[in-house]
């Protein structure tokens, strides 16, 4: 029960909600999440960490980069299972179509000048 109450808690808040969503279309790093939904670096990498540790996302290091992208679920039966879920859902929500429409705007090149 501890897994399941772990995944189901890491999507109680909004915005890790709209990670979701957004890793969904692509693979992301954190000053890409930061700006697509305006948070303080510090509080996207917290989510970030919630999320990781629930089996939801992945984390890769690509030079200075750190990429995101959903996990393929072999982690936790209960993420595989929301993760598939949360692809059919939320899509029509205005908010979350809001930040899912701003992301080809945002890419890491341009933010941090690389």
């Amino acid at each position: 029960m501890r897994e399941f109450i772990k995944v189901m808690k890491s999507l109680s808040d909004p915005n890790r909600v709209k990670m979701v969503k957004l890793f969904q279309r692509r693979v992301l790093c954190v000053c890409e999440i930061q700006k697509a939904l305006g948070l303080s670096q510090s509080t996207a990498s917290k989510h970030l960490k919630i999320l990781e540790d629930a089996g939801l996302i992945t984390s890769s290091k690509d030079g200075l980069w750190v990429n995101y992208r959903l996990a393929d679920g072999e982690q936790s039966p209960y993420a595989a299972n929301l993760l598939g879920n949360l692809r059919h859902w939320l899509d029509e929500d205005a908010e979350v179509a809001m930040f899912v429409a701003g992301l080809p705007e945002i890419r890491r090149e341009t933010i941090r000048g690389s």
